[in-house]
């Protein structure tokens, strides 16, 4: 029985749907991270990308692999990061001390494993890490405090002494 103006859709018809939330913010974490080794100021970007991943780790919508050689290490000693899986993806964050005595240890990092291609926004990814985590970025920058403000010199006319 159908009332009149009533329309009835069956399961076969359903709209197509987004991919799940989890895909989304593999996404906006790949997204942030790209953007973020080309930024003049990545620490916020970083931030929040290790927010997020440990969030997902938490939640168990991301896993922690293994250890890898750190492919930049500082000062040039040996380092190692933690691999994380999300999804299709896989990234890169600083490890703990816990993750030393629990995580196998993976050797060099493979380059030829890439992570698929995305096209995301940066102010689209970074609203939805900021949603997801909670992290707000600071807006106000501040100012240096030890610097002077530059005052122009003043001349002398020629014999006067000050």
């Amino acid at each position: 029985m159908n009332a009149k103006g009533v329309t009835i859709v069956s399961k076969l018809s359903e709209p197509f749907t987004e991919p799940s939330s989890d895909d989304n913010l593999a996404k906006a974490i790949f997204t942030v991270n790209r953007h973020a080794k080309t930024a003049t100021n990545p620490k916020y970007l970083y931030a929040l990308k290790k927010k997020a991943l440990i969030k997902m780790i938490q939640e168990g919508k991301a896993e922690k692999k293994g250890l890898h050689f750190s492919r930049n290490p500082k000062h040039s000693r040996q380092q190692s990061d933690v691999l994380v899986s999300c999804g299709h993806y896989t990234f890169h964050m600083p490890p703990s001390k816990e993750d030393f005595e629990r995580l196998p240890h993976l050797g060099r990092l493979n380059e030829q494993i890439r992570n698929p291609r995305c096209s995301m926004s940066l102010s689209k990814a970074k609203l939805l890490l900021e949603t997801y985590t909670g992290l707000k970025e600071n807006q106000s920058k501040p100012h240096s405090s030890g610097r002077k403000k530059y005052t122009k010199p003043v001349f002398k006319p020629l014999g006067q002494s000050y």
